[in-house]
């Protein structure tokens, strides 16, 4: 009897760390309870799929995004749509336990049909710099990799904070193309717009809260931006405002490219997209 009894504590002290329930709440304040870490989790935005690796979940991962190319692995995923589609009888054919979905880039009609589906959907939010750090630590501890994903915040938030104390001017006013059809921008509440005042520069377009704003021509002529950033996703855009003479930044040429892929997803490469930004618009700093 003892030895039985002996024998049903080693067993329970051998069971893997994924039996146990995970609980949390999401970015939209939804409790979220999971009889056991997640085995077959479906992301639908690149940043969510890299975040998912950086966590270590990679393994658990059986779906994403058609955008998802990072880390090389991901790109051998199998497919579920992408941010004008979602396919669900993909995503139902792939039996998922949990989808990864972005509030600010996902379309609401494609997470209601995902939700009633009755597969637990885990909401996510992404505005700021800091909010990778706290994405970290969710997504971490949504997939039973709680102390992996406080690792990898707490070595973003380090090199963030080394970025920030550097020593930088002011004054130069930029405006931020995301692209130019429609011609749209980034918002006072976009992390690239955090990522252009620590590097000491101003967003023309920072008292606008929507995160990606479309803006008219007339709107950046009257902001005169002395300096125009776009993505090495978007089209060259000295063409488009060569024939505005008056802008300060066609008289002064002032017109630079960074890479879309660090700068443009809110993950741990944010640090290298913020360091390279900050390296490209320190000539036109004050």
């Amino acid at each position: 009897m003892i030895r039985s009894g002996l024998l049903g504590l080693c067993l329970l002290l051998a069971l893997p760390a994924y039996a146990s329930a995970i609980r949390v709440v999401d970015d939209n304040g939804q409790k979220l309870v999971l009889p056991r870490p997640p085995q077959r989790i479906i992301s639908l935005t690149p940043h969510l799929t890299e975040l998912l690796y950086a966590v270590g979940a990679g393994n658990q991962v059986v779906g994403a995004d058609s955008a998802s190319d990072f880390p090389a692995a991901a790109r051998h995923l199998p497919r579920v749509g992408d941010y004008s589609r979602i396919h669900f009888e993909r995503i139902l054919a792939l039996k998922p336990d949990l989808i990864l979905v972005w509030t600010g880039g996902n379309r609401p009609a494609d997470i209601h049909g995902l939700q009633q589906m009755g597969v637990p959907v885990l909401h996510t939010q992404a505005t700021r710099l800091d909010d990778v750090a706290r994405l970290l630590r969710l997504i971490g501890l949504a997939t039973g990799h709680a102390r992996q994903g406080d690792t990898a915040a707490q070595t973003y938030s380090a090199r963030l904070a080394a970025l920030r104390h550097k020593p930088t001017g002011s004054g130069v006013r930029v405006f931020y193309q995301i692209w130019d059809r429609p011609l749209m921008t980034v918002g006072g509440s976009h992390w690239i717009s955090d990522a252009l005042t620590l590097c000491g520069a101003q967003n023309v377009f920072a008292d606008v809260r929507a995160l990606s704003p479309v803006v008219s021509n007339e709107a950046v002529l009257k902001r005169a931006p002395e300096l125009i950033i776009s993505g090495t996703d978007a089209p060259q855009v000295f063409r488009q405002w060569q024939r505005f003479t008056g802008l300060p930044a066609v008289r002064q040429r002032a017109f630079v490219r960074v890479d879309a892929d660090l700068l443009h997803r809110p993950t741990p490469r944010l640090i290298a997209g913020v360091a390279a930004l900050c390296q490209a618009v320190s000539p036109y700093v004050r």
